[in-house]
């Protein structure tokens, strides 16, 4: 299973686009949060795909502002972060993810790229696609879940 993670578009309509486009072979895209209105266009355009998205401090319409998902046999923690203290976010993320049963965590908010184990579970946030900071570039994520588990999760600038 190949999901395409992406975060804090901040109604960047065509970045969002660019990102679907380029991976369509994706089973499902999450979007993180901060960015509702044009991920209710994006997934209007690819009304075929499978989308989920979580609210952040951003948004405003009714969508979850976390969730626990089973995704190719493996669980899953969505959060957008805003809700977690910045000092011990990792710590908490992860503490969240494993009360829930959950192996990895997916987070926005920070605008920064992570990539990281933290007491056995996956922290992954896929940074801002348009508005990173911390001298990062913009990017989006790739995870790749497999029958044996998570077999990859990476960071993918993004080219404009």
């Amino acid at each position: 299973m190949k999901i395409t993670v992406v975060s804090d578009t901040h109604g960047d309509f065509e970045t969002l686009y660019q990102i679907v486009t380029r991976n369509t072979d994706s089973d499902l895209f999450i979007h993180l949060g901060d960015g509702e209105r044009e991920f209710y266009d994006v997934r209007s355009a690819f009304y075929d795909k499978a989308f989920i998205f979580i609210k952040g401090n951003n948004d405003w319409e009714d969508y979850p502002q976390c969730l626990v998902t089973e995704l190719g046999g493996k669980k899953f923690y969505l959060c957008h972060g805003h809700r977690f203290d910045r000092m011990r976010l990792k710590e908490y993320l992860s503490a969240t993810a494993v009360t829930n049963g959950c192996d990895t965590a997916l987070f926005g908010h920070t605008h920064v790229p992570v990539n990281e184990y933290v007491n056995g579970v996956l922290l992954f946030n896929p940074g801002s696609a348009v508005l990173p900071r911390g001298g990062n570039a913009p990017t989006y994520g790739i995870i790749t879940v497999s029958d044996d588990g998570i077999t990859k999760a990476v960071h993918k600038e993004i080219k404009v």
